[in-house]
């Protein structure tokens, strides 16, 4: 369970991020979250990898408080978290394999692992055939496709998708969507953050608007309304 509690954020120069957020996230769910640029979407996401500190509340991820967490906690509970960017962050000079073997490496797994791995969530985000080309070699749609296969291969408990299909046009859009929802369905809790309406509208799953720092509507088969 992820749970934000009465959490603000105000800035030295007194801009204002998060205003009392009390937020409820349950194993499993899949959450979008809206808003126009600036409603506090990405700073939100930001507090429960604990790259921003509250400046009043707490987020909680499972039992812990990630702003009390020691540098050892902290990497175990990202490694529970799994991230997806809207510009991909693919390494150029490494192949599809490569760049998902990265992210196997840096948590420690074994050569054995990486190469029964890399395969079976390639297979799982429908680019299996691309195993061996790199990023240059790859459509925008394709890229993010190995970016949330980046992003799964060490079965995290969530996945957080920030505004993923930003780049992409409406064919890639929808199969980036249909992939979140079959990682939705496999166990794996998904927070989305999209401005895209036709996504929200289609999906009938849970909705919370954001604006200006607040939670203005939570809806739990909702539809895009700003």
């Amino acid at each position: 369970m992820i749970f934000f509690d009465r959490v603000s954020k105000v800035y030295p120069d007194g801009s204002v991020a998060l205003q009392n957020v009390t937020l409820t996230i349950e194993p499993k769910e899949f959450v979008s979250i809206v808003g126009q640029s600036g409603a506090g979407k990405t700073t939100l996401l930001k507090m429960l990898l604990a790259e921003e500190i509250p400046t009043d509340g707490q987020v909680f991820f499972e039992s812990s408080d990630v702003h009390d967490l020691g540098k050892n906690e902290m990497n175990e509970l990202r490694r529970k978290i799994g991230m997806v960017f809207q510009d991909y962050r693919l390494i150029s000079g490494k192949t599809v394999y490569e760049n998902i073997a990265f992210t196997m490496e840096a948590a420690g797994k074994t050569d054995e692992e990486i190469e029964q791995d890399v395969p079976h969530v390639l297979e799982l985000v429908d680019l299996s055939s691309k195993i061996w080309n790199f990023p240059k070699e790859l459509s925008g749609g394709e890229k993010q496709r190995v970016a949330i296969a980046r992003a799964l291969v060490n079965q995290p408990d969530v996945l957080v998708a920030d505004e993923p299909t930003g780049n992409l046009d409406p064919v890639n859009t929808y199969d980036i969507v249909q992939i979140l929802k079959r990682i939705n369905d496999i166990g794996t809790t998904v927070i989305l953050t999209t401005h895209n309406k036709g996504i929200i509208d289609s999906l009938g799953k849970r909705v919370i608007v954001m604006e200006k720092g607040k939670i203005i509507r939570d809806d739990k088969q909702g539809k895009y309304f700003i």
